[in-house]
Order: C-alpha cells, then sequence, then structure tokens
C-alpha cells in the first residue's frame, strides 16, 4: 500500500512514517492542506492519513476537495480526543475512519489494511490466488502451506498483483506502490523483484504482457 501522510508535527511524523514503513506500507508526508492537495492531484495513494489541523487551514478541506471531485481515496482522520464535532464532520464529510491522538502505530497499519479490504470488497484479511496465499498483516506469503520468504518490495509487487489476479499491472503503477518521492527508482528494479518472485513461486506464475506489464496466471 501507498499512503500519503498529512501531519504538520514534523517529529510525530517520522514515527509514523517508519512505524508504517516496518508495516509493510510505502508512505510519502506533506504537511500542509495546499501541499496534500497537490499530491493527490498528481499521485495515486491506497490510503491517506489525515491530521486536521494543518498550518494553511484545516484537513476537512482537503477531505471535501478529494470528495468534491469524487476521488473514493480511503481517508483516515488523525483527531485530538475532544474534536468530537470534526470527527463527525469528517466521516460526514466523507471520511472512512478516525484515530484519536495519541494512538498505536500497529492499530493505524490495521485500520488502514481494513480499508483497503473494504474498498475492494474483500473480507478476508488474506490475499489468495491458488495455492499462493499473502497476510498483508504478518508479510508473509505461502505457497501450498508452505512458507516462501520475500523481500519487502517482492512482497509489494506481489500483493498489488493479487489484489486484482488477471489484471494488467504496468510497470509504472508498481513503481508508485514501490517507492516514495524521495526514492530513487532504478531502471530495472521492477523486472528484479518480477524475476526473484518467479524464482520463489514457478516461472509460471506470474506473465509478462509485452508492452503493457504483469499480472498472475491462472492457478490450480
Amino acid at each position: 500500500m501507498r499512503i500519503l501522510l498529512v501531519e504538520d508535527d514534523a517529529v510525530l511524523a517520522d514515527g509514523i512514517r517508519a512505524g508504517l514503513m516496518m508495516a509493510g506500507l510505502t508512505v510519502d508526508h506533506v504537511e500542509s492542506c495546499a501541499d496534500a492537495a497537490a499530491a493527490l492531484r498528481v499521485s495515486r495513494f491506497d490510503g491517506v492519513v489525515l491530521d486536521l489541523q494543518l498550518p494553511d487551514g484545516s484537513g476537512l478541506d482537503v477531505l471535501a476537495s478529494l470528495r468534491g471531485r469524487e476521488d473514493p481515496t480511503p481517508v483516515l482522520l488523525l483527531t485530538a480526543l475532544d474534536e468530537t464535532a470534526d470527527r463527525v464532520r469528517g466521516l460526514d464529510g466523507g471520511a472512512d475512519d478516525y484515530l484519536g491522538k495519541p494512538f498505536d502505530l500497529d492499530e493505524l497499519a490495521a485500520r488502514l489494511r481494513a480499508l483497503a479490504r473494504r474498498g475492494t470488497g474483500r473480507a478476508s484479511p488474506l490475499l489468495t490466488h491458488g495455492a499462493l496465499a499473502l497476510d498483508p498483516a504478518r508479510l508473509t506469503v505461502s505457497l501450498s502451506d508452505t512458507p516462501v520468504p520475500v523481500s519487502r518490495r517482492e512482497f509489494a509487487v506481489l500483493s498489488m498483483l493479487m489484489e486484482r489476479p488477471g489484471v494488467i499491472r504496468s510497470r509504472s503503477e508498481l513503481e508508485e506502490r514501490l517507492y516514495g518521492w524521495q526514492e530513487e527508482v532504478e531502471s530495472n528494479t521492477v523486472e528484479v523483484y518480477v524475476h526473484n518472485l518467479r524464482i520463489k513461486l514457478g516461472r509460471d506464475v506470474i506473465e509478462t504482457v509485452r508492452g503493457l506489464g504483469y499480472r498472475l496466471r491462472g492457478m490450480a
């Protein structure tokens, strides 16, 4: 999952970013309404963690702009415990969830996974495709009930392919999931991760669709 974190407290933001990255998420961070609006116009995210009190306005304005153009990206509000009225306005204005400060980073990651699961209409916390199973909470992969060790970025590639089996994912889509703004993208990284996954899972699990990208093949 690629997450946009909108939080002006630098210390808190660093802690959230580190915690979410340990949970296997890619995190981009901005500190203001203006930067959040710009980021949401030019990049695709799997979720937004949105503080309400920002230097140039309210996070509710960012939310209103997002929903005003019918963008369904899941939004989780970060609020102080006494901001009940703002939480109500946020939920009624299109937010999907909220978390009061202070909060536990494991709970934040779990709530983001739940929002992503809800957005795809998936009931199970696991992603499955034939004998292949992926657990987003534990960052584990198994094939025919046998654990398969994968790196964090191999996991991210496989996760994106398994979210919509049979759908072609372009190289640029996969790169957006793998890398934040401040990370350098090497020219052949997606190909390397796909190659590694084929070695571990079988060469026919991931299909290359020439000129378009990659997709999962059907599995028994």
